[in-house]
């Protein structure tokens, strides 16, 4: 069976939309999403943390030695996930520590001691530990 030119460009570009609204549509299993799904705003993305919680944050900060180490154990521990959200293998307190980190522009040479931690140590058991006061090595003073 033939088909037309013009019919197979039409289903061409049916196919594109169908396409690009499945690409446009990434969610957490669980999570209730509504038809039009919150996307990040132009200059930033999105990722998610082991408890769920959802950040967004200025596309500036994947030059920052934290969260490239951040991704890399993601990318280890979860993979790479073409269709769904990032996952950062931490908690949100930690984001919220390191992002406090960043903003308040402290040395580089604390945010490299604080990516020899996360390393060292993985970073969702540290937050766990700051959570409980757990923790008997000197923490970097953050005062957001």
């Amino acid at each position: 069976m033939m088909i037309s030119p013009k019919k197979l460009i039409k289903l061409a570009r049916k196919w594109q939309r169908v396409a690009s609204l499945r690409r446009k549509r990434i969610s957490l299993p669980g999570l209730i999403t509504s038809s039009a799904a919150p996307v990040a705003d132009k200059g930033h993305f999105v990722v998610y943390t082991a408890d769920q919680r959802r950040f967004v944050l200025p596309i500036s900060y994947l030059s920052n030695q934290i969260f490239q180490e951040l991704l890399r154990m993601s990318e280890e521990e979860f993979g790479l996930q073409g269709n769904g959200p990032i996952t950062l293998p931490c908690d949100a307190v930690f984001i919220e520590y390191a992002v406090c980190l960043i903003q308040g522009c402290v040395d580089r040479h604390l945010q490299e001691a604080l990516v020899m931690y996360i390393v060292s140590s993985r970073c969702s058991s540290w937050s766990h530990s700051l959570h409980h006061g757990q923790i008997s090595q000197p923490l970097i003073v953050c005062s957001c």
